[in-house]
């Protein structure tokens, strides 16, 4: 088989070529079956490691290459999500030493997304196949209730399991009120207090780090999370900077996702800060982080409540008593409504898309249709 070209359009180094087994990189028999037809090709597996623009960092069993996607992959996306992502893994074709083409993706079981900033309605795919996403929050002045809520309805939305990291304890009066705070909205999560600067992060994070499993850090710009993976990778693999004292804002150190291979201890995911994040998740996904105000929902007088000003509103009745948190009911009414008018933006560019692709084959049909005799 001849395969595509990939041009590499910058020299980019190439790291110590460390060498790592298939299931250090999270291979199993499930990514096996799903290689069969690529294999019989005599393409390679190969994880997702570095997306810089166009160029892909590929971490395989005979090393890493650097890669782009083939032009009839790029075709076929129907969108910059469906190209490939850090933590994707992919069907690859040698080049040469150190250069290969990305063929294809393999089909993701899971995927954490947002909408991506700016005006235009895109899904920007954050990272793929987690097992688990660490949501990351300082508690020096970063600590927010809301936008946790944000974090938890992505991370419902995403497949993988969330754990919520309250980093930077040692900054803290009263750390453990803060993870009650948290344990109010989040019950069944986790709920872990640390200090990546003051304690060994190896044992604090134990019971989720195992061979082949895969973790996002996620969370604001000057929260730890380079920090956190320095400590686990016992050196200084990502760039850490202090933050302003006057409000815990830090400087975007991390200009990229990268996955980090810890051997034994799985591979984590490291991602840019994220203070402000919006929404790419189904109103179901919003109705599973307040579950505790869908369940009051279901004894509303009237079915369609607005849980605003309506008679007989049992969400309302315990915001009033005191039986929500507060704040709790408004934030679930906005990320419902944001959740909502995303449904409608996407729902108006898919028949936009169908649209274009019906044209697009007509016209196709038309030009190879033979002239009648």
């Amino acid at each position: 088989m001849r395969p595509a070209r990939a041009y590499v359009r910058h020299k980019e180094p190439m790291r110590k070529n460390e060498k790592y087994t298939l299931e250090d990189l999270g291979w199993n028999e499930k990514w096996k079956q799903s290689f069969v037809d690529f294999n019989a090709k005599g393409m390679m597996p190969a994880r997702v490691a570095i997306r810089y623009n166009e160029i892909y960092r590929l971490l395989t069993a005979d090393g890493e290459w650097l890669a782009e996607p083939t032009g009839r992959l790029r075709h076929d996306a129907a969108s910059e999500a469906d190209l490939p992502a850090v933590g994707d893994w992919v069907a690859a074709v040698p080049l040469d030493s150190s250069r290969a083409a990305i063929e294809a993706v393999l089909p993701r079981h899971s995927c954490f997304t947002r909408r991506a900033a700016g005006r235009a309605v895109r899904e920007q795919v954050v990272a793929t196949n987690l097992d688990l996403v660490f949501l990351v929050m300082g508690l020096d002045g970063d600590f927010s209730i809301r936008r946790l809520e944000r974090y938890l309805t992505l991370a419902a939305q995403s497949h993988a399991k969330p754990v919520v990291l309250l980093n930077k304890a040692d900054t803290c009066d009263d750390p453990q009120a803060k993870a009650a705070e948290v344990k109010t909205i989040a019950p069944d999560v986790d709920i872990l207090v640390t200090s990546a600067k003051t304690q060994d992060m190896d044992l604090v994070l134990a019971p989720y780090l195992h061979r082949g499993q895969t973790i996002a850090l996620l969370g604001s710009s000057g929260v730890g999370k380079s920090t956190i993976i320095n400590r686990l990778a016992g050196h200084d693999v990502m760039t850490t900077a202090e933050v302003r004292e006057s409000d815990s804002t830090g400087r975007h150190t991390t200009t990229h996702r990268e996955m980090i291979v810890l051997g034994e201890r799985g591979l984590i995911i490291d991602t840019p800060g994220m203070r402000e994040i919006q929404l790419w998740a189904a109103d179901e996904k919003v109705q599973a982080t307040f579950d505790d105000i869908a369940s009051l929902a279901s004894k509303c007088r009237f079915r369609d409540c607005t849980h605003t000003r309506e008679p007989g509103c049992a969400v309302l009745s315990a915001e009033e008593g005191g039986v929500l948190p507060e704040g709790r009911v408004e934030s679930y009414r906005k990320l419902q409504r944001e959740a909502e008018h995303l449904h409608r933006q996407t729902d108006v560019l898919a028949a936009v898309e169908n649209k274009r692709k019906w044209k697009k084959l007509c016209k196709e049909a038309s030009r190879h249709k033979k002239p009648s005799a």
